[in-house]
């Protein structure tokens, strides 16, 4: 079978390029030589299965950082029959230095120029033929971002697959030996078969960067845009919120009810006030999540995430982290567990371990329904946003507390090196994409944890036969009173002790249990809820949700990544220590207060 590595420079793009050709085969895998996971995609491709490697970005690969080491290693251990070269057209005067290294190797190549429509935009004329005569690499031009040249692309490389031969590995181990300078033969190249416009003013983007990241500025304006955000996903999501709930009310009392009038009552009650209810209200809250990430999707694609992460680096640093984590902590908002797979671009492993540590604590989609469910029920829409946001804020507060007391723990002195790309307008096709990607991600968790979450808690609160259905007679209502002495210093109920107790397995099923536990749905059960707490216990109850153990697949991929059994239950006392310590403080300060 023949391999293909993928190399590039950090937001060249090479992870998109990866990304369209593995679909959802990507699989990780260690190699030899290498001291970290990468990973890999068998793929068809010029008639035969071919196996895709995404190796980290790197500058150079004749320097000595972590990840230029992981390549070298890579190609001095591996056989390589093709490498796909990944560089920014909009910058192509500093990208060719690396195509030019894959050169003196005398590795079969294919240039891969990404960003085509910036390099148009910025007045770039490159000349693909010309620069692939003098390079000696087939050469093409695509842009990952409207999805345009990926033909030309693939005719290339199945066309450079064909014909190529791999490098022997003991070739490259003595070429890799010897640093060889490449600047003169870079200028011509450039020179030869670029066009440059002969003005270069002021770009929009730096215009906006002098705004954006202004030392006093920037943060401020960081947290305000995100506040802003919060209010435009209540003021959008809201009403689509309500009408879901609504088409979920109505199909079940007009159709359902009916149909099963006749049916036992043991599985009336299972089938309606159960799975049915259940997982109904979870789902009626899918569109405020569709919504919201597509406002992030905005905030990744436009570039400014990029700007985050640098305002942030020099905060991040005294903690022991970097702009890498808090880019991780922001795709964590998303789902803990890819983000926690992105901490495979760190190579210090104290860095990556403490990264790893606080990302569960972003406030991931799954806790994001349950919050928007509490704040509906509790507070006026004028709160809502701003309840919603002092959450997101108690994210970074926890991160931080966490990070700096286990900074000394995990150490690391590893540098960071970021390159802002430029603003861009997110497609409508990019946006479409996030939201289909929410929804087919919330289907496959409802087929699989949510239903079986509900199921298991209509068992715990009708069982055993001939009691009332979540009394304290209930299996749900022995846990409950079992547990109370512990969580009733949080203000915590027995009720959500249940469901805390289920949201271990998924957060999303924590509202669904409660719709079992109550026995009602959508705006019956926010009522019920408001009626059985105040705005005191359901801030303590969020606090809690937000802080405590992780979910099943976070903990899976954690113990995956850290393949460590201590870190792995490290990550799991401390934030269930963290989560009754601050919720039981927040609880009692609020009723020593007098709320």
């Amino acid at each position: 079978m023949k391999r293909i590595a993928l190399i590039g420079m950090p937001n060249a793009g090479k992870s998109t390029l990866f990304n369209r050709m593995s679909g959802a085969s990507a699989k990780v895998a260690n190699w030899p030589g290498v001291t970290v996971d990468l990973l890999s995609s068998k793929l068809l491709l010029a008639g035969d299965i071919v196996e895709l490697v995404d190796l980290p970005g790197i500058y150079d690969l004749h320097g000595f950082s972590d990840d230029e080491q992981v390549v070298r290693h890579f190609l001095a251990n591996n056989t390589v029959d093709l490498v796909l070269i990944v560089a920014n057209a909009s910058q192509i005067d500093r990208q060719l230095s690396l195509a030019l290294q894959i050169k003196t190797l005398n590795l079969p190549a294919v240039l891969i120029l990404n960003m085509a429509d910036e390099a148009k935009q910025s007045g770039i004329t490159i000349n693909t033929e010309q620069l692939g005569h003098e390079i000696g690499f087939p050469t093409c031009l695509i842009s990952a971002k409207y999805g345009q040249g990926y033909a030309d692309a693939y005719k290339k490389i199945e066309s450079a697959l064909k014909t190529s031969h791999a490098t022997p590995a003991q070739e490259l181990r003595e070429d890799f030996a010897l640093d060889q300078e490449m600047e003169t033969q870079l200028e011509d190249l450039v020179k030869h078969s670029v066009d440059f416009p002969t003005q270069i003013g002021h770009s929009l983007t730096e215009k906006i960067d002098k705004i954006t990241l202004h030392p006093l500025l920037g943060l401020p304006l960081f947290f305000g845009f995100m506040f802003l955000m919060f209010q435009g996903v209540y003021t959008i999501g809201g009403p689509l919120q309500d009408a879901m709930a609504w088409l979920f009310e109505s199909f079940r009392d007009i159709a359902l009810v009916p149909l099963l009038a006749n049916a036992p009552p043991l599985l009336n009650g299972f089938l309606i006030g159960g799975v049915y209810d259940g997982v109904a209200t979870v789902a009626s809250f899918v569109p405020i999540i569709v919504v919201f990430f597509l406002f992030m999707a905005i905030v990744e694609d436009s570039g400014y995430l990029s700007r985050a992460a640098f305002l942030m680096d020099a905060l991040m640093s005294k903690m022991g982290l970097d702009g890498r984590s808090f880019v991780m902590l922001l795709m964590g908002f998303g789902c803990n567990v890819p983000a926690l797979m992105g901490t495979r671009t760190m190579r210090s492993r104290g860095l990556r371990l403490l990264t790893m540590l606080v990302i569960p604590f972003s406030l991931c989609s799954a806790r994001l329904q349950v919050f928007v469910f509490m704040t509906t029920a509790l507070f006026t829409p004028q709160q809502a946003p701003i309840v919603l946001f002092s959450l997101y804020l108690m994210t970074f507060v926890i991160v931080i507390l966490t990070a700096l007391i286990f900074k000394g723990r995990f150490n690391s002195q590893e540098p960071f090196a970021l390159e802002l790309p430029p603003y861009r307008l997110p497609t409508v096709r990019q946006m479409f994409l996030r939201g289909w990607h929410e929804i087919s991600h919330f289907l496959k968790r409802a087929t699989k944890f949510i239903t079986l979450g509900v199921i298991m808690v209509w068992i715990l609160t009708n069982m055993p036969f001939g009691v009332e259905p979540a009394s304290s007679a209930s299996w749900s209502g022995m846990i409950g009173d079992f547990m109370s002495p512990v969580l009733s210093p949080a203000g915590i109920n027995p009720e959500l002790t249940i469901a805390l107790i289920f949201g271990f397995v998924a957060k999303e099923i924590v509202i669904g249990a409660l719709a079992v536990i109550y026995g009602l749905e959508g705006s019956a059960l926010m009522q019920g809820i408001a009626q059985q707490i105040d705005w005191v216990q359901a801030y303590s109850f969020m606090l809690f949700t937000l802080i405590y153990t992780p979910c099943l697949s976070t903990i899976a991929t954690l113990r995956a990544e850290a393949k460590s059994a201590w870190f792995t239950t490290l990550s799991l006392v401390w934030p269930l220590t963290m989560a009754w310590s601050i919720s039981t403080a927040f609880y009692q300060g609020a009723r020593y207060l007098g709320y």
